[in-house]
């Protein structure tokens, strides 16, 4: 039986990849559950610095399985997850994948691919890609993040313009307002996602993961909240191996070799 979620690991990095290419990666409920255990692993994974999200053939997902997705949101929860999962969409701030995602996009990516890409970290995307929240077409609206997270990326009315009408934005719109950071000639976005996720795994994996905390306390909680963390949270990094090799390969001017503790 062919796997939904596909999942690889590359260094320090985590492959995962949408797989229901003759469906156009449709997002059914096993997908849901199959993603946040990935994630899991992600975040479990000591040796993993990185995530990659990234979709097999020609789009990245058409968008809900609706029909699969009926009998949940009638009951207004999500399908529940194992305790060794993380939350796709992010909507649980404390049950979030601690490390850094980036996304590679291309093709239709309608609807939860959309709020998907939102809780990613940095976006690549291909000059091909196809973006809508197609959901108020549906009688119904977003409930995987966009409500709350493409106004503070694009502005209020950016946002707004597409999620009250469900139109398109083309890949240029998408990197105008800044929602992906770098456009690719199609089938080239997760070559240029592993690159920059290479990169980010190459960094010292505690300040990695407290710059992400940091960020998203500020979202969450505010900039005060978040700004009265900056140095209490500094100090267990201080004290630790990679903080002592940052300071002795500045000196030796070399690239630094982070361990992760």
């Amino acid at each position: 039986m062919t796997q939904k979620i596909t999942v690889e690991k590359k260094g320090h990095i985590l492959l995962i990849g949408l797989n229901r290419p003759e469906k156009r990666n449709a997002f059914d409920v096993d997908m849901y559950w199959d993603l946040a255990k990935a994630y899991g692993t992600l975040d479990a994974d000591d040796e993993l610095r990185c995530g990659v999200l990234f979709a097999h053939g020609e789009h990245f997902t058409g968008g809900l399985d609706l029909v699969q997705w009926v009998e949940p949101f009638s009951r207004g929860e999500y399908p529940a997850l194992p305790s060794d999962s993380k939350d796709p969409f992010g909507i649980d701030e404390d049950n979030r994948v601690s490390k850094p995602i980036v996304a590679a996009v291309q093709g239709i990516c309608f609807t939860v691919g959309w709020e998907l890409m939102l809780a990613t970290d940095v976006r690549v995307a291909a000059t091909n890609v196809r973006l809508a929240q197609i959901e108020v077409k549906r009688g119904i609206y977003p409930v995987g993040g966009a409500t709350v997270r493409l106004f503070e990326e694009i502005g209020w009315g950016n946002a707004m313009r597409y999620l009250l009408t469900g139109d398109e934005m083309n890949a240029q719109e998408a990197y105008r307002l800044g929602l992906v950071q770098e456009l690719v000639e199609p089938g080239k976005q997760l070559e240029r996602a592993i690159e920059i996720a290479e990169v980010i795994a190459k960094q010292a994996p505690l300040g990695v993961r407290a710059i992400l905390r940091s960020a998203r306390l500020s979202r969450v909680e505010g900039a005060k909240a978040a700004l009265a963390r900056l140095l209490p949270d500094l100090l267990p990094i201080m004290k630790s191996e990679d903080a002592q090799e940052g300071v002795k390969a500045f000196i030796e001017r070399r690239e630094a070799n982070f361990k992760g503790r």
